[in-house]
């Protein structure tokens, strides 16, 4: 095991540590807090950075155990720390930092600051601890980055050259569904039950099928063709005067259509806005990851996709890739290390909106 990383994740509600080299993933270790917010239909700051100081040292200590690493510092074989500086909720990254900060120092090793959204794209190249699968990246490439903070489409020139080419304006697709797992009072997080609730119906196309026909169609937002950005905002508030003019008995009868329907509408815009950047931008690799790309019924529609391009599409390999975790954090700093991209441990701060790439745009309808 060489140019050992030893990487702390803490961007929101999950306390995690990995140990990694190269692509390899040696250990991960994930401490969840959903438990925790559930009461509130979200994530709670102050609990969330509580939590996190609580179960820092504990997923250290279990990384290492679990990679066959000593506990003592002093022994221990490791090349760099890495954390996650942003973007996320500012509490919960100065708990990560302060610590990798502290490591940093004690052990003499350099300090390599990952923004998260880059670990997000680098999880779809995680390998286990064999170096299974082999994946390349054929330039350009570009990625679909789904999660509960964010919805963009990154342009990939180079290992650690980014362009993002369109963004969200409000809500994120993984937040979008979780607001309408709220509006059907289902709880918390809300993606993984809508999704068991669409998957119970018969109205999900397959991989062959061009379209689905919901039962409770949506009005698309931002349709003009070239515009890469997205907007959920007017989709949450369709489906809450949907479900508002029902009554109990309807919205009992209607649940599962209810959520295939709203599934189905936030990921046609997703494969809308795709399907547009791959005609502008031409990549010759399609990458899709953060929290929402473990939706299988997303992954059929992109696969798809990446069928009738005539593209590899590559997704995280393990669902505890998908979410936030250390281990993308490790295996993106990898790059990081062998550019020799190193942090000032006295000056590296909390960036909760840090960004990835270079000034987001639209491209204009020809």
């Amino acid at each position: 095991m060489e140019n050992l990383i030893l990487a702390i994740d803490t961007s929101c509600d999950e306390t995690s540590a990995a140990v990694t080299s190269g692509r390899r993933v040696f250990s991960n270790v994930i401490s969840s807090q959903i438990a925790l917010h559930q009461k509130y239909g979200g994530v709670y700051p102050a609990l969330a950075k509580r939590a996190h100081l609580e179960r820092i040292d504990y997923v250290l200590k279990e990384a290492l155990k679990r990679a066959g690493l000593p506990s003592t510092n002093h022994e221990l074989p490791l090349a760099a720390i890495a954390v996650t500086q942003g973007p996320g909720l500012a509490i919960a990254l100065e708990v990560g930092i302060a610590k990798a900060k502290q490591l940093a120092v004690e052990l003499n090793r350099p300090l390599i600051a990952v923004n998260h959204l880059e670990g997000h794209i680098f999880s779809t190249l995680a390998q286990n601890k064999n170096g299974s699968p082999e994946r390349e990246i054929v330039f350009p490439a570009l990625a679909l980055l789904v999660s509960g903070g964010h919805t963009e489409l990154v342009l990939m020139t180079e290992y650690g050259q980014y362009q993002v080419v369109g963004q969200t304006l409000d809500d994120a697709v993984g937040e979008a569904l979780d607001k309408a797992a709220r509006i059907l009072h289902l709880g918390y997080p809300g993606g993984p039950i809508i999704e068991a609730l669409a998957n119970q119906t018969n109205n999900l196309p397959t991989a062959k099928e061009s379209q689905n026909n919901p039962k409770f169609p949506f009005t698309p937002p931002l349709k003009e063709r070239g515009n890469l950005n997205f907007s959920y905002s007017g989709l949450k508030t369709q489906f809450f005067y949907l479900v508002a003019q029902m009554t109990e008995e309807e919205l009992g009868d209607n649940l599962k259509e209810l959520a295939a329907s709203f599934q189905e509408a936030a990921f046609e815009q997703l494969i809308r806005k795709t399907s547009d950047a791959i005609e502008i931008y031409h990549p010759q690799t399609l990458l899709c990851g953060g929290g929402v790309s473990a939706n299988r019924y997303l992954r059929t529609l992109l696969r798809r996709l990446a069928r009738e391009m005539k593209i590899p599409v590559y997704f995280p390999t393990s669902p505890k890739l998908t979410g936030d975790n250390a281990a993308m954090i490790g295996v993106a700093a990898s790059n990081k290390l062998q550019r020799s991209e190193f942090a000032d441990p006295e000056k590296l701060d909390r960036e909760p909106r840090l960004p990835l790439g270079g000034k987001v745009y639209s491209i204009s309808p020809s």
